[in-house]
């Protein structure tokens, strides 16, 4: 999927690139498939704002996305590439031979005509669907599931694939996308190949307006605000922290720089073989 780029015949054009979106196949999704998103602004129940700088953005529909895979040993055939406008891959249409179609995430090299299909008796093709403990050592997959059933829930996004290093004991250790080495359940499945469109990464969205469109507002930092609306807000003249003392916080004054959110007592951690960072996981 190459990226587009524009002559600067205007500062926006200056810096826009866009998708050319040549691995596009149909125009419009399957009406059977989709869901109308309703917007909420970052309004909660009680017309309360919980979450700032959402509002407006182009109308958009929800595509179901089979997570699942539980169509196992049936073969589907793929007749289409279709456009997301509310994730960064691409979907693939799936026409199984009772006649039921699905949408699954595309992976690259996964074309029109192509066949997939899921189970453990599938084989470690490109789209194929298999249990961890099926697939061969050092294969990329994506779409994993974290619980046996539920569906996949990590490595979905466009570019990114983990790699299976080993199975055993009862669990597969992988190495995902962020540098993490973490233990999965040997029955939970995956999708063999990377995500597609890869060339996600280099798209600039050059203007505001392109933020605008995403329903993506924008919001003053809180060092240009007063000491009333910000913590970091006042000072005499501009300073990086804010009065020239504080650390930068959030609005609520949780600390936005070396601050660890993650809970040190969360019962995933006894999966996590290797942090992010390359250190060992302390086992509490």
């Amino acid at each position: 999927m190459p990226v587009k780029s524009f002559r600067p015949l205007t500062p926006s054009t200056r810096y826009i690139t866009i998708s050319d979106y040549s691995d596009i196949t149909k125009s419009k999704p399957e009406k059977s498939l989709v869901q109308i998103r309703k917007k909420s602004g970052g309004r909660n129940s009680y017309g309360r704002v919980t979450a700032r700088g959402i509002g407006g953005g182009h109308k958009q529909k929800i595509r179901l996305v089979d997570f699942k895979r539980n169509k196992h040993g049936i073969e589907a055939e793929v007749t289409a590439i279709e456009y997301d406008p509310i994730r960064t891959a691409r979907l693939a249409l799936l026409t199984y031979k009772d006649g039921e179609k699905r949408y699954i995430i595309a992976p690259v090299g996964l074309s029109v005509g192509a066949k997939v299909m899921s189970g453990p008796v599938a084989s470690a093709d490109v789209g194929n669907c298999i249990p961890l403990k099926s697939v061969p050592v050092g294969l990329p997959i994506h779409a994993i599931e974290l619980t046996p059933g539920k569906g996949a829930q990590i490595v979905r996004s466009a570019g990114s694939a983990a790699t299976l290093m080993s199975v055993d004991s009862g669990y597969a250790q992988l190495r995902l996308p962020s540098g993490e080495i973490r233990k999965v359940n040997e029955n939970c499945y995956a999708t063999i190949g990377q995500v597609g469109n890869t060339e996600h990464e280099k798209i600039v969205l050059g203007k505001a307006g392109r933020s605008r469109h995403r329903g993506i507002r924008p919001i003053s930092r809180g060092m240009a605000r007063n000491p009333v609306d910000h913590p970091n807000g006042g000072g005499q003249g501009k300073s990086k922290g804010g009065g020239g003392w504080q650390q930068l916080t959030s609005p609520w004054g949780v600390v936005a720089k070396g601050y660890r959110t993650r809970t040190k007592t969360k019962d995933s951690n006894r999966f996590i073989v290797v942090r992010r960072d390359g250190r060992p996981m302390k086992q509490s």
